[in-house]
């Protein structure tokens, strides 16, 4: 007669649950780049006097009036913002320390609109 070899004791369910799971994670995925904005880069100035505080309102964000704050860095009146749009047709107008203006460059287009007063226009 032969005496029998023991058997190997079971791993323990703890360790044996962490090897699965170590084989069923998923596999990270390599960072993706965000596609580049399609549209064109528009820079818009206004003429404003030195110290306001100016705004960009339009179409392009829901026309609320402190999304996008326009600034002077020369410190000379001339407050610009640059923003990227689709092409297409865009109102909007200029808050002036709280004023709601239009564009008085003379080469934009106005239209009426709901309020029974005038938006600038821009065309990308």
């Amino acid at each position: 007669m032969t005496k029998k070899q023991p058997k190997a004791a079971p791993a323990p369910k703890k360790a044996a649950a962490r090897r699965s799971a170590a084989k069923s994670a998923p596999t990270p995925k390599p960072a993706t780049r965000k596609a580049a904005p399609k549209g064109e880069r528009k820079v818009i100035t206004v003429q404003a006097d030195p110290g306001s505080t100016v705004f960009l309102a339009g179409s392009f964000n829901n026309w609320d009036p402190a999304a996008l704050r326009m600034t002077d860095k020369a410190g000379n009146g001339v407050f610009s913002a640059t923003v990227t749009l689709a092409p297409g047709i865009y109102e909007y107008k200029f808050v002036i320390n709280g004023v709601w203006t239009l564009d008085p460059d003379p080469e934009r287009d106005w239209t009426q609109n709901g309020l029974g007063t005038l938006n600038s226009v821009l065309r990308v």
